[in-house]
């Protein structure tokens, strides 16, 4: 069963009991087009990245998420899109309790299974797999209130200075950004129990 770098750490030091995950709305494409971008283009237009660099990149994510039994299945015509909408009900599952189980299957759909994650219909869809119903999906969808608590929260983690993924905040105070190790997650929590104490 595919699990997270995060989970695993947070397992391992026997911290089930006292640490909470909670997903934030972060998009590094707002303004992504409802067609979305192929996504080497996009790599080699926003960091200059060339194919070369992105094979790499996709080789070494691929290896990753292998040690902690996620597929990454990249494909020639991959596109980037827009995930405001998986945001909206990503917001929704987390009053719910089910936060974690939805952020996982937008990321295998996405990522395993080829799937276009701003389709609602194909959001619809992932959310009833994890528990909430077609109807709450397509309320939560539809809801202008959540979408504008949801680009507000997105916009107070930009004015903090998060400005790319990954991105772990530890209780506002303190955070961890880019790819990390598990270790450096572990040493980091340890840190923050011992403060506490």
């Amino acid at each position: 069963m595919a699990t997270n770098i995060y989970k695993v750490a947070i397992e391992e030091l026997n911290l089930q009991d006292k640490i909470e995950i909670e997903w934030q709305p972060f998009q590094l494409n707002p303004d992504m087009p409802a067609e979305g971008e192929e996504l080497r283009a996009h790599v080699a237009r926003k960091y200059g990245s060339s194919r070369e660099d992105s094979d790499r990149a996709r080789e070494d994510l691929t290896k990753l998420g292998a040690d902690y039994g996620f597929e990454f299945n990249y494909f020639d015509g991959m596109k980037i899109v827009n995930t405001l909408d998986a945001h909206i009900l990503l917001d929704y599952a987390h009053q719910v309790g089910k936060q974690m189980a939805l952020k996982m299957r937008f990321f295998s759909a996405f990522f395993t299974e080829q799937k276009d994650i701003s389709n609602p219909e194909v959001l619809i869809q992932e959310a009833q797999a994890v528990g909430i119903s077609t109807l709450q999906s397509q309320a939560t969808l539809a809801n202008v209130e959540i979408k504008n608590r949801v680009k507000n929260l997105e916009a107070q983690w930009k004015q903090m200075g998060v400005s790319g993924v990954p991105t772990v905040v530890f209780n506002r105070t303190s955070a961890l950004t880019g790819a990390q190790p598990q270790e450096t997650f572990k040493q980091t929590l340890l840190e923050i129990i011992k403060k506490q104490k």
